[in-house]
């Protein structure tokens, strides 16, 4: 059965959902445009306004299954100003990286251990867990190297002899990625990396 979460459990899980999907988005965006492409932007899509993010479906399943997606920022290669597989990778990587510094971020104020002085500081707190697990397993989920996710462009860039396979299997991409989600392989594999890293990074955060 699947485990829906609580009106009270939606509404902490919402802004982390939120903060997660919208730095990643905008971090892509904000690369390519420092590389010269101005596709993101002019698509309105270089914001850290939540709405030009949203992908109705993959919000939906972060919410339900905590993997998911956003609507993808439209980038032109041919306008970068490096190589295209180089800069692609380069763009794809953004992502991730802005989930784990939005993680560590969080976890230093986790650490800081005034949320405990404010009304309703339990809320705060568990808001602000969220906020972590929710970007650090959209950081390592995005890396899967299964397209379209990230880590298949990340792939290409360091291989680019084998772009054209790589960018090939995106017919197949999203069913092999709900096969890995419905099987339980993708959480056996996710889960025990997400736990570390959170884990590591609350640690971090005791000792800042």
């Amino acid at each position: 059965m699947l485990d829906l979460p609580s009106l009270s459990e939606l509404l902490l899980l919402l802004p982390a959902i939120l903060i997660g999907l919208t730095f990643h988005e905008f971090a892509h965006g904000w690369v390519a445009y420092r590389l010269g492409d101005n596709t993101a932007r002019n698509q309105g899509r270089l914001t850290l306004n939540p709405v030009a993010h949203i992908d109705p479906i993959g919000f939906i399943m972060l919410i339900l299954f905590k993997f998911g997606w956003a609507k993808p920022v439209p980038v032109n290669p041919y306008n970068l100003r490096t190589d295209p597989a180089r800069g692609m990778l380069l763009v794809s990587l953004a992502g991730p990286t802005a989930n784990l510094v939005v993680a560590l971020a969080t976890a230093i104020l986790l650490g800081l251990g005034f949320l405990r002085l404010l009304p309703y500081a339990d809320y705060f707190y568990y808001m602000l867990y969220l906020t972590l697990q929710i970007n650090v397993v959209l950081a390592f989920f995005n890396l899967i190297p299964v397209p379209p996710l990230d880590g298949s462009k990340i792939l290409a860039g360091l291989f680019p002899r084998h772009t054209q396979f790589i960018y090939g299997m995106e017919t197949y991409g999203t069913v092999i990625l709900l096969i890995l989600l419905f099987t339980g392989v993708l959480g056996k594999i996710l889960w025990p990396l997400v736990s570390f890293v959170v884990n590591l990074l609350l640690a971090i955060s005791n000792i800042i």
